[in-house]
């Protein structure tokens, strides 16, 4: 599996291609949310890469990428060890805060050496997109956030939801992805339509798997009183265009809440999918990728 170090740590990333032999395809980048993976934007990709690169990756901490440095090796050269010794001081000060995920991504640009993208995120990738538009608008070309938004501070409803989140992360045994039908149950809340039993277990493995730190530093800073004062500043002043997509049923991130986003900037348009929840990409794909499609004005093949 290919890795590449970011910032210092191990990350997992992956390239859905079709070969052309006409024109060179701009590249898109797909980011996930919170204790998912890259592996559930496989299918969007595969339905996207006769007009893009994808480029998918799994965030630090989560699915297959390290939660934590890897340790600095020794280096032949002195100039190279000053340049190291630089990194390795960076990376003691990498924290779970979602600007710092935003820097992730353009560090993995910068090694990949790509200059301009667009980037297509999901949920609390969303909001770390959101940011990188905002700190980083010369490498974007468009975005797409799914499942965004934002939302007020209620001081007694963020207490009770880090008090569960830390429960949920704490008691997460590996037995139990071997549960019958327990991966319908664990979606249950988090979609409206039915999807493959294969995604659903994936998604439970990735949940099962996440970095301890990484999921519970991200409940924390992604979901908190800062949070709510920063995201309607960001969409506020984006430049970069974006289409904003809602799950209609959508319980963890309101299609409200996405409204209300789309509200703050003559930038964002907004889109709801009906009877879809929070992935709207794998409960309706061919409404979603039609949206795309009409957004990014490129045909897309819907079945």
């Amino acid at each position: 599996m290919p890795y590449i170090n970011v910032r210092g740590v191990e990350h997992y990333y992956e390239w859905v291609k079709k070969p052309s032999n006409s024109w060179v395809k701009p590249v898109m980048v797909f980011i996930h949310g919170w204790a998912g993976s890259a592996r559930y934007w496989r299918s969007t990709a595969n339905a996207l890469v006769d007009q893009f690169d994808c480029l998918l990756y799994d965030l630090r901490g989560f699915g297959r990428s390290r939660g934590k440095p890897s340790i600095v090796q020794a280096s032949e050269s002195v100039a190279e060890s000053r340049s190291l010794a630089e990194e390795a001081a960076a990376i003691q000060e990498l924290t779970y805060e979602l600007e710092e995920y935003a820097d992730d991504l353009a560090a993995l640009l910068e090694q990949l050496q790509l200059q301009r993208v667009y980037i297509n995120a999901h949920s609390m990738g969303a909001s770390v997109a959101a940011l990188f538009f905002n700190r980083y608008p010369q490498k974007v070309e468009r975005g797409i956030l799914t499942c965004s938004g934002i939302f007020e501070y209620d001081e007694k409803a963020f207490a009770a939801f880090h008090k569960f989140g830390g429960y949920v992360v704490k008691f997460r045994p590996q037995w139990l992805g071997k549960i019958p039908f327990v991966d319908r149950m664990f979606m249950a809340r988090f979609l409206h339509r039915s999807i493959p039993k294969a995604e659903r277990q994936a998604f439970l493995q990735d949940f099962l798997e996440a970095d301890y730190d990484a999921a519970l530093g991200t409940i924390f800073t992604s979901v908190s009183k800062a949070q709510s004062e920063v995201m309607p500043q960001e969409f506020a002043k984006l430049t970069v265009p974006v289409l904003l997509v809602a799950g209609e049923y959508d319980k963890i991130i309101p299609a409200k809440m996405g409204r209300q986003a789309a509200a703050m900037s003559d930038k964002v348009e907004f889109a709801m999918i009906p009877d879809t929840a929070h992935f709207p990409m794998l409960e309706d794909a061919s409404t979603y990728l039609r949206m795309v499609g009409e957004f990014l004005q490129i045909p897309v093949a819907v079945d």
